[in-house]
C-alpha cells in the first residue's frame, strides 16, 4: 500500500502556536495513542527522559529518512507524534526500559541540534478531527483490533481502549500490520481517519487478520 502525494493532507485548520520540543529519531513510527518500548543508554537521552520524568514533559518521535538512531546529524520526517514516559525500570544488561504512549501529532517547522547533540525543533500542533465512530462497514476491522488486544495480557493496563473512535482504531489497525515505516508515516500524516480503514481494510484480508 503506498498513500501518493495527492492523497496527503496539508496542515489542518486550527493548528496551534509553535512550541519547543526535544526530538527522538527512530526507525519506526510511533501513532497517536500507540505504546513505545525503549531502551536508553546515550546520554543525551538518558538526560532527556530524566527532564521529561522530572517535569511532565513530553518530546517528539520522528521517523528517520537518512541516518542511524545514533548518528546526531540525522534526517527525519517533518511530522512526528509527541510521547510521553509511563513507565521505566532498570534492565539487566544496564539500560533504562522505558514505555511510552503517542499522543498528539506535530509538524516541524525549524530544527536545532544541542551541544550534547540532542535534536530539537520548533513544532506546530497538529489537532486531530473530532471523534466519530466507525462506519458499519468496518465492524469487522474493530472486532480484529478489539482481539489483539484481548491478547496482550502484559500490555493491557497501558492501553485506552476507544473503540467507538475511527481515528483511534485506525491507529492500532496500523500497528497490527508489517507496514513499512515509510508507509505507516503516509498514514500518520491523513488526518481523516475514515480513509486510513479504507486503505487498511484489504490489508488486514491480505494477512487473513480479518
Amino acid at each position: 500500500m503506498s498513500v501518493t502525494p495527492e492523497q496527503a493532507d496539508p496542515t489542518p485548520a486550527g493548528a496551534t502556536p509553535a512550541q519547543d520540543l526535544a526530538l527522538f529519531p527512530l526507525g519506526g513510527v510511533l501513532l497517536p495513542g500507540g505504546l513505545l518500548p525503549l531502551r536508553i543508554f546515550e546520554p543525551r537521552y538518558l538526560d532527556l527522559i530524566g527532564r521529561c520524568l522530572r517535569q511532565s514533559d513530553a518530546f517528539g518521535v520522528v521517523l528517520i529518512t537518512r541516518g542511524s538512531e545514533t548518528d546526531s546529524a540525522v534526517r527525519t520526517a517533518d511530522i512526528g507524534t509527541s510521547a510521553r514516559v509511563i513507565d521505566f525500570q532498570p534492565m539487566p544488561d544496564g539500560l533504562l526500559g522505558v514505555l511510552c504512549r503517542g499522543e498528539q501529532r506535530f509538524r516541524i517547522l525549524e530544527r536545532r541540534q544541542q551541544a550534547d547533540g540532542l535534536n530539537r525543533a520548533r513544532v506546530q500542533w497538529l489537532p486531530e478531527p473530532a471523534p466519530v465512530p466507525p462506519a458499519p462497514q468496518f465492524a469487522s476491522l474493530v472486532t480484529a483490533v478489539r482481539e489483539a488486544i484481548d491478547s496482550l495480557i502484559n500490555s493491557q493496563r497501558f492501553i485506552q481502549p476507544q473503540y467507538e473512535d475511527a481515528g483511534w482504531v485506525s491507529h492500532r489497525l496500523a500497528e497490527l500490520l508489517p507496514l513499512e515505516p515509510v508507509v505507516a508515516q503516509q498514514l500518520l500524516e491523513l488526518n481523516d481517519p475514515e480513509r486510513r480503514l479504507q486503505l487498511l481494510a484489504p490489508l488486514l484480508e491480505r494477512h487473513g487478520l480479518r
